[in-house]
């Protein structure tokens, strides 16, 4: 079988889900879940995939939201598509992980009418906790990546890129200490936890004039004290600590502890840190990949750009850990009008809209058609891999 009449099955097989798979993304859409809690949208994708004749494991690697879904036991390439389909706190899917989800499962259906008879194995990965918790991190350490040659998915986002500029995060918790007293009759007492969280604050909003332009440090605060007459004993912030590579991350992750701990020690209170059990690494572009991707959403009337292109469009993602491991496939798809941010409201309205419904097919038919192109052409995913090995 060629690819052209691979591509062509693979396109009558999605096209035959399209309601389907824009079902499962509107639902998914409408019931949001968090990191770790997507209970609902385990069940939703498995239960398809299983029902299609893909052999399940649910609640994969010791995750209880996770799962991994296989189909094919050729000599050829082991693809693995990632599904995401977490939500974030007050604004639901305005990143769009139901499009995420329901693109993947759309682009194994439509593989797995070909791979068999192209000699390849497809594997699809439910990864929970995209959105700070780092699931994917949890899978690559228990063993998710092995014998896999290759991943693929897709984001939407205002435009079609052939990536972001996905730098590396590490999330930080604070949590300062000071001694309680009453703020009117004895202030003297007391130890302003709260001031030394705010000086803190400060000396961090100080130090971002003099980061690096791919350096990004932004945080909240969690706890603030319970009553104005109280001094607050207690106080807490979460921080984003963001960098163009881990390796830079390491240098200026000291940097923010010590404005941190400035802040503490102006206020005699004292602070304690907690660093995330996962970080996110950058993410490292596949030309290989890209190129070949490229070319078979231009099929579909979607013009790629690099990423350079977007140099604003910048966040952090746990696929960039994957993309240190396999080859990785990572580009962005148009689900909504240009200029419309990804990770607010208006985003998310877009994202069970008539553009999120078109990215859902359009980002499964380019998938399905690139891991054709790959089993057809071995050599693609073998180039994709020398090139991760030398760094290019």
């Amino acid at each position: 079988m060629n690819a052209e009449s691979a591509k062509q099955l693979a396109r009558q097989a999605i096209e035959s889900h399209r309601e389907q798979l824009i079902g499962i993304s509107h639902d998914l859409w409408a019931h949001p879940e968090l990191c770790f809690e997507e209970v609902y949208a385990h069940q939703r994708l498995t239960d398809c995939l299983e029902q299609s004749g893909f052999a399940v494991e649910r609640g994969a690697y010791g995750l209880p939201t996770a799962f991994r879904a296989e189909f094919g036991s050729g000599h050829g390439p082991t693809l693995a598509i990632v599904c995401e389909y977490d939500a974030l706190p007050g604004i639901g899917h305005a990143c769009g992980h139901n499009i995420i989800a329901a693109a993947g499962i759309g682009a194994a259906l439509g593989a797995q009418d070909v791979v068999e008879a192209l000699d390849g194995k497809l594997v699809v990965l439910g990864t929970p906790a995209e959105e700070g918790g780092g699931g994917k991190v949890y899978m690559i350490e228990r063993g998710a990546l092995d014998g896999i040659d290759a991943a693929m998915m897709v984001h939407p986002a205002d435009q079609d890129l052939n990536a972001f500029w996905a730098i590396a995060i590490h999330e930080l918790q604070a949590e300062y200490r000071g001694l309680a007293a009453h703020a009117a009759a004895a202030p003297h007492l007391g130890r302003n936890a709260l001031d030394a969280a705010v000086l803190g604050y400060m000396n961090v909003a100080a130090l971002r004039q003099h980061i690096q332009s791919h350096e990004r440090i932004h945080g909240v605060f969690t706890n603030g004290g319970d009553k104005a007459n109280i001094v607050p004993a207690f106080a807490s912030q979460q921080w984003y600590v963001r960098s163009g590579t881990s390796e830079s991350l390491e240098a200026l992750k000291p940097r923010v502890i010590a404005a941190l701990q400035a802040g503490a020690i102006a206020t005699g209170c004292d602070v304690s840190f907690q660093w995330a059990e996962t970080s996110y690494q950058d993410l490292l572009l596949s030309s290989v990949l890209d190129q070949v991707y490229a070319a078979n959403a231009f099929s579909l009337g979607r013009g790629v750009a690099p990423r350079e292109e977007a140099p604003a469009l910048m966040g952090s993602t746990d696929m960039g850990n994957i993309s240190h491991r396999v080859p990785s496939l990572h580009p962005m798809i148009k689900a909504a009008p240009a200029g419309v941010a990804i990770h607010t409201e208006e985003f998310a309205t877009h994202t069970a809209g008539p553009l999120g419904d078109s990215a859902v097919i359009d980002g499964a038919l380019a998938m399905a058609f690139t891991a054709i192109d790959c089993w057809v052409n071995p050599q693609i995913v073998s180039d994709a891999t020398s090139a991760l090995k030398q760094g290019s």
